[in-house]
């Protein structure tokens, strides 16, 4: 007996089990996760069928069916029993208070589901369920007995939403058109306010700003008051577009269709058209902005952060990465200091990113940014532009957090180049820096873009960093746009890992944002491998180029 488990421990079978085991258990938990978000998150957009339940107390609720489960309830005698439950979402959050509530399934007396039953998706407040009891059209009415009342309803809601967008068109106007005068103003109440205001010099230069002020109000008073009436008609008329809608228990709301995003009778729809809902649903979660607190809408603003600061991230990190390496291998004499470097680099990777994030905070906001504020836009402080958090300190710092990285796998792909290429080359004439150029970093090229995938992996999922350097839960404007400079380095941006944290832990109404958790998470993850699978493909085309390396 002795003799077989010492010939087992020397063949190393054990080992080899254990390792297959824990591949396999790590293999398995991803799994579960991939498939849980892959569910949960593509499974948010269908629509599903609106039932309405009547209780034994009398209570009555109309909803989408969310989920099931058995829980343990216990006597007062302190015995127990299951008890199947279901979670409906009832929606109507500004009549319930909630949007969810979990139902005892013993207690339920009748479920049905009514033909008419109408989802409204609204800007605010969320989910309304119920059914259409009557259509105000600005002069017009319809009510029940009208056959036409659901078609009808969807071109008050046509017209609604146009009227709702030249509304804001026309507050956009607005604010443009008093945007100087208001910077005007802006800047005669700083002078007031400081030391220069009070001298002679001072009072002269308020005094010119000041009646520059009142010219610039009477050009544009007469267009501002033109524009501030087309506003207000409009918004009377849009008040006259509504439909009255009775709830399951019977209590009756009027709802204004310009604050109505869709609505739809999930019921009376087939698969066709379910299919057509859901792709306009992923499409509006791709392509448009965030709403009521970032749990319902899109996040298109997060989508375009996220990447647009992972490449920033690589344009920073890739040339320096690089060229330390090749410092490193090509130059530096081998011995005790470059073994202290390679060493402190490769201790960098295990930095906590946290740690990153506050050096970001104190080196390249306050310090850099604050210093650039100082000599280049020290007539708008104390307002900081470079000097408070933004998509460029983000990226800097997580190229610094990337660095260890793209330094280790560029070395790697420094070493795999063949000597004899290098030798063969300063042979021929050619000089230490050509030799690089023409021979090392073509043929290092693969291992130099593992490092780079190696860093999106790891940059496009940090959050912690980004928290205090730049991103924020909701951002007015894209880092990219059509207004000169077009890049806008000094704004803060969405990143959809902030996103998840932020509707996952931070939001007021967790049971409504968690399927939005899910779904960005998806779309995380996607993202993540679109990135690596571009570079894998471009260093893939390299590797076929330059066969003679063996790396």
């Amino acid at each position: 007996m002795e003799r077989r488990i010492s010939y087992f421990r020397q063949k190393g079978d054990s080992y080899i089990f254990a390792a297959s085991l824990g591949l396999l258990l790590s293999l398995m938990m991803v799994a579960w996760i991939v498939v849980i978000i892959l569910v949960k998150g593509l499974g948010f957009f269908w629509p599903r069928d609106v039932v309405a339940v009547t209780m034994t107390d009398g209570e009555k609720y109309m909803g989408e069916q969310w989920e099931e489960k058995t829980d343990k309830f216990f006597n007062e005698d302190g015995t127990y029993y299951m008890l199947d439950r279901f979670q409906l979402k009832i929606g109507n959050r500004d009549l319930y208070g909630l949007d969810f509530k979990w139902l005892k399934k013993p207690e339920v007396q009748s479920e049905t589901r009514p033909e008419k039953a109408v989802v409204f998706e609204r800007l605010e407040y969320g989910n309304f369920y119920g059914t259409i009891s009557e259509l105000h059209f600005l002069d017009k009415k319809f009510d029940q007995q009208n056959a036409n009342l659901i078609e009808q309803t969807g071109e008050a809601h046509e017209a609604a939403v146009e009227m709702r967008e030249t509304v804001e068109d026309l507050k956009h106007q607005l604010a443009l058109l008093s945007e100087p005068l208001t910077q005007l103003q802006r800047e005669i109440n700083i002078l007031s306010l400081s030391a220069e205001g009070r001298t002679t010099t001072g009072q002269k230069r308020l005094a010119d700003l000041q009646v520059e002020a009142e010219k610039m109000e009477q050009e544009i008073a007469t267009e501002y008051q033109l524009l501030t009436d087309r506003l207000t008609e409009l918004i009377t008329r849009e008040r006259e577009i509504y439909v009255v809608t009775t709830t399951a228990d019977g209590r009756e709301k009027n709802i204004q269709l310009s604050e109505v995003v869709r609505f739809y009778l999930p019921n009376s729809m087939g698969i066709f058209a379910k299919s057509w809902h859901y792709l306009g649903k992923v499409w509006e979660f791709v392509a448009d902005d965030p709403r009521e607190s970032n749990t319902e809408g899109g996040v298109f603003p997060a989508i375009f952060g996220t990447v647009m600061m992972v490449i920033l991230m690589s344009i920073a990190v890739v040339p320096f990465g690089v060229m330390a390496a090749i410092y490193l291998n090509e130059y530096a004499k081998q011995g005790p200091v470059t073994r202290f470097i390679r060493l402190s680099v490769n201790n960098l990777a295990g930095v906590p990113s946290i740690v990153f994030g506050v050096f970001g905070l104190g080196f390249f906001v306050y310090f850099v940014g604050g210093g650039i504020d100082q000599f280049f836009f020290s007539d708008k402080l104390p307002e900081p532009t470079f000097g408070t958090g933004g998509i460029l300190w983000a990226s800097l710092t997580l190229a610094l957090l990337t660095l260890p990285v793209v330094v280790v796998a560029t070395e790697e792909g420094l070493l795999a180049v063949p000597r004899a290429n290098k030798e063969g080359a300063l042979a021929l004439g050619s000089t230490r820096w050509q030799m690089i150029r023409k021979v090392v970093l073509p043929n290092a090229m693969p291992g130099i873009l593992t490092g780079l995938i190696l860093a999106i992996s790891r940059g496009a999922g940090e959050v912690a960093p980004l928290m205090i350097t730049g991103v924020v839960k909701l951002a007015p404007t894209l880092a990219l746009d059509g207004t000169f400079p077009f890049l806008h380095l000094d704004r803060k941006f969405m990143h959809l890992g902030f996103h998840i944290y932020d509707v996952g832990f931070q939001s007021p109404n967790v049971e409504a944002a968690k399927p939005m958790v899910y779904s960005t998470a998806l779309l995380l993850i996607l993202i993540v491998i679109l990135l690596n699978l571009i570079a894998i493909y471009v260093r893939n085309n390299l590797r076929k180029k330059f066969k003679t390396s063996t790396f």
